[in-house]
């Protein structure tokens, strides 16, 4: 008879739980896009929607659902190219995202959850931004190519006229680490400044000071300078020495050496070639997803 009772109350618990579980669960996620054959589920779009309102971002629906039809589109391309990615590399994505809003990975996941967002929506929208990474280093960045010819007239065309010089330079600190005592030294700077012959009495002259030294520079081309300081040189001749300016180290200023006219277009072609090819590379990259886009069976519900 105990054991009936057992029995029966042991039933009633199971329904019970059953029951409890039943109203627990959550419905069902509906499709309502698929991606050559990828659904892409109303949770999924109301997950990324969540995670676009703690960004900001405010495309609404149609952008997550925007973003999810990409990102399924990446990694589609990313398979067929025969990358994947580890969960390893995912997980360094979490700890760079966290690194860039300078907050731990832990508190990272407690903001998510606060916001209703699972960790698994930023892990797979990290995911696919790492295959497309790889995607584009492998297929689409051998594509872009920039015309040498067309770098070297518009670098040609940024060259100011203080631009043009080639120099040997000195650099002659007065110590102050962390600029303390910058004032004082200012003032010995200027007073070694007025008594400057040139650079082969440059050491001499700084015997005469306390904590002041004389580095050799070498060569600098004018484009390898900051513009207030390649314009101040290019206003001296051979001999002359600039005005003192306060510096990490110290107080400093440049002594001329020598000075010589001298195009050089390298350092400007290479800022000029890493500004184009960033563009090239953007305009080709975009021009890529729309491609698999226009070939791609994407089916709304």
């Amino acid at each position: 008879m105990a054991l009936q009772h057992f029995g029966r109350a042991a039933a009633a618990a199971m329904v019970g739980l059953v029951l409890t579980v039943a109203m627990a669960a959550p419905s069902l996620a509906a499709t309502v896009v698929t991606v050559n054959g990828t659904p892409i589920t109303d949770t999924q779009v109301d997950q990324r929607l969540r995670l676009f309102t703690m960004e900001g971002n405010k495309t609404g629906r149609k952008g997550a659902t925007d973003q999810l039809i990409d990102e399924a589109l990446q990694m589609d391309e990313a398979k067929r190219l025969g990358i994947t990615v580890s969960n390893a590399q995912i997980d360094e994505g979490l700890q760079q995202v966290s690194r860039n809003i300078k907050i731990s990975q832990d508190k990272l996941i407690q903001l998510l959850q606060q916001n209703g967002v699972g960790i698994e929506t930023l892990r797979d929208r990290l995911r696919a931004a790492i295959a497309w990474n790889a995607v584009t280093e492998q297929a689409i960045m051998p594509q872009v190519r920039i015309s040498d010819l067309e770098l070297d007239q518009k670098a040609a065309s940024q060259v100011a006229a203080f631009q043009t010089y080639d120099y040997i330079l000195k650099e002659i600190i007065f110590v102050a680490p962390g600029g303390q005592g910058a004032g004082g030294r200012t003032a010995q700077a200027n007073r070694y400044r007025s008594s400057f012959a040139g650079c082969d009495s440059a050491v001499q002259l700084s015997l005469s000071y306390t904590d002041a030294a004389v580095i050799d520079v070498g060569r600098r081309h004018a484009t390898q300078l900051p513009e207030a300081i390649a314009k101040e040189l290019a206003g001296l001749n051979v001999g002359g020495i600039t005005k003192p300016r306060v510096v990490d180290t110290g107080v400093s200023m440049l002594a001329v050496c020598q000075k010589t006219q001298a195009e050089d277009l390298t350092f400007i072609k290479g800022d000029l070639e890493a500004e184009a090819g960033t563009s090239a590379l953007q305009q080709q990259t975009t021009n890529y997803l729309a491609d698999l886009r226009s070939r791609a069976k994407i089916i709304y519900n």
